[in-house]
């Protein structure tokens, strides 16, 4: 059976954002949580410098300092954590509409069908990884495998930073030694019942009769029997249709050079393009987001007539609503471009420029040979100092 199904899983994320944005921060302990003068909050994540010294997540401030007297102490940040986790998550829609989300850093992707465009499933978890860390810093840990539980169970093997498949002739090998609290779902009552009776892994929860389980433990007997041999039969669901695709990106400096601006703005035009038509979507909406240095914010949307995921249309459209609401008079921190208002792209509407179809044929052939070759195999000449 193929291994189709991914578990992506980032590592200590909110740590691990509060050292990419204070760069002096990285190599010590960082411990993310309810700060305050009374000691009463608990620790929500905590980085790995600081799990060294026995710091986990859950556990009472006042305890981590005892433990790690040292480490930096943080108040969280969520909106800023959100908007880190939508960009990561942008990233896998790259790859596949078929993405379901756990938390805010954790997702199990399904990579049915998606070879023929990107390489094989292992290629795609190496290129995840890569794109998270070159746009970011951030490492993820990534589990491969034919379904749900042993996807997440694979990437839990070698965090952080890790990347482990599970293979079909590999199930039994790698479960029978884990402990019983290894399989997803199993907490610490249920583990003390199947304790009590001698079972402290997966190979002896194995040796249960189907009957023996079920009365022992339910409707939760039934799927531990199925989940100690590896089967899982849940599907990777997307819980909502898709409403908008859009690309935004923070800069590393505030920046005022029109010419810089507009480039940036071409290239996330091009990444939605390409994102929709991936999809098989069109939008008759084109949004834009900018942020300034004081952190004003300001959004823009307008309607076409005719729904397009056209990368040259959401681009000039783009630039008129930032020209037309002189949104480019002071330096921008971060910029945002999006479509929404989207419906299944259909048979070709009329168009009233004849070369229409020639359009339609060259993008369908630049985006072959990014896919193929990677997103900078072609790139637009405006772009070209992104690259220098």
């Amino acid at each position: 059976m193929a291994l189709n199904i991914m578990h992506v899983d980032m590592d200590a994320f909110y740590a691990a954002v509060e050292q990419m944005d204070k760069p002096e921060l990285k190599g010590k302990p960082v411990i993310v949580g309810g700060v305050s003068l009374s000691n009463r909050g608990v620790v929500s994540t905590a980085s790995y410098e600081a799990r060294k010294y026995g710091v986990h997540s859950a556990m009472p401030i006042v305890e981590a300092k005892r433990l790690c007297p040292d480490a930096v102490f943080l108040p969280g940040r969520h909106e800023r954590y959100s908007e880190v986790s939508r960009q990561i998550f942008e990233i896998f829609y790259q790859y596949t509409p078929l993405v379901e989300q756990i938390s805010i850093d954790e997702a199990f992707l399904d990579l049915t069908g998606c070879s023929r465009l990107f390489g094989d499933s292992i290629q795609i978890g190496r290129r995840i990884k890569e794109d998270i860390y070159n746009k970011f810093g951030l490492t993820a840990s990534i589990g491969l495998a034919r379904n749900k539980f042993l996807a997440k169970l694979a990437s839990d093997m070698e965090k952080p930073d890790g990347f482990f498949v599970i293979e079909d002739k590999d199930i039994d090998r790698i479960l029978e030694p884990l402990d019983v609290n290894k399989i997803w779902g199993v907490g610490k009552k249920t583990a003390e019942i199947l304790r009590s009776r001698g079972i402290d892994t997966i190979g002896r929860l194995k040796t249960l009769p189907l009957e023996e389980l079920e009365n022992l433990l339910g409707k939760n007997g039934i799927r531990l029997y199925y989940l100690s041999r590896g089967i899982d039969n849940r599907k990777v669901e997307v819980d909502n249709p898709v409403k908008s695709i859009s690309h935004e990106e923070t800069f590393a400096e505030n920046i005022s050079d029109k010419n810089a601006i507009l480039s940036s703005l071409l290239r996330m035009s091009s990444k939605v393009s390409r994102r929709l038509r991936k999809a098989g979507l069109i939008g008759n909406t084109i949004d834009v987001k900018i942020r300034y240095g004081d952190f004003t914010t300001y959004t823009r949307s307008i309607s076409i007539a005719v729904g397009t995921n056209n990368t040259d249309v959401i681009y000039q459209k783009a630039i008129y609503l930032l020209e037309k609401n002189k949104l480019l008079n002071q330096p921008v921190r971060l910029l945002g471009v999006g479509v929404s208002n989207l419906s299944p792209e259909g048979p070709e509407q009329l168009s009233l420029f004849e070369n229409n179809q020639k359009t339609d044929d060259l993008t369908k052939t630049i985006d072959f040979i990014r896919d193929k070759f990677g997103e900078t195999s072609l790139i637009r000449a405006r772009n070209l100092d992104d690259f220098k």
